[in-house]
């Protein structure tokens, strides 16, 4: 097969042709137009959409090739338009960040030291327990599951280790 398509051909063997000959370079220059695999790979999508919709009123098959290429650098475009009118937006909306005062920030590392340390002093079931529930997210039935313990042991391991982090905590 040649670089081309044949003029006699329909719709979706033109399509067909030109997609497995050139989808990949086209991607690649939609990939160095945009910064952004999946997006450049859409718009090339789109692309072959278009071209395969409107063959039939191609003057000069012979330029599907230049038409496919035109089209995937207007739809780059028309992309990187539409990034910046959403990142202008987005700037234009975004409320000012809080800043912690630095006080603030030690407090919280202090506090998040002492809370991992409490952790790490509790017997291995009730830290499990905390961890999957707290952390994880985890409900009482996966917990078990995850700890291949019942949900009553579950409940008491949580409850004892609950108890334990807030008798340490409240001694700092």
């Amino acid at each position: 097969m040649g670089e081309r398509p044949n003029t006699e051909w329909n719709a979706d063997e033109a399509v067909t042709h030109l997609f497995g000959a050139h989808y990949r370079p086209m991607v690649r220059l939609a990939s160095l137009l945009l910064h952004e695999r999946g997006l450049a790979e859409e718009i090339v999508q789109d692309a072959y959409v278009r071209l395969h919709t409107r063959w039939h009123r191609l003057r000069d098959p012979d330029k599907a090739l230049a038409y496919l290429r035109v089209t995937v650098v207007n739809g780059c475009r028309s992309a990187l338009r539409h990034r910046r009118v959403v990142d202008a937006h987005l700037a234009a909306s975004r409320p000012p960040p809080d800043v912690q005062s630095a006080e603030a920030g030690a407090l919280d590392l202090l506090t998040q030291a002492a809370v991992v340390a409490a952790l790490r002093r509790l017997p291995s079931r009730q830290r499990e327990a905390i961890v999957l529930r707290y952390y994880a997210d985890l409900s009482e039935a996966q917990m078990a599951e995850a700890m291949g313990v019942s949900r009553g042991a579950v409940k008491s391991h949580l409850s004892r280790g609950v108890a334990a982090l807030r008798l340490t905590l409240e001694r700092l």
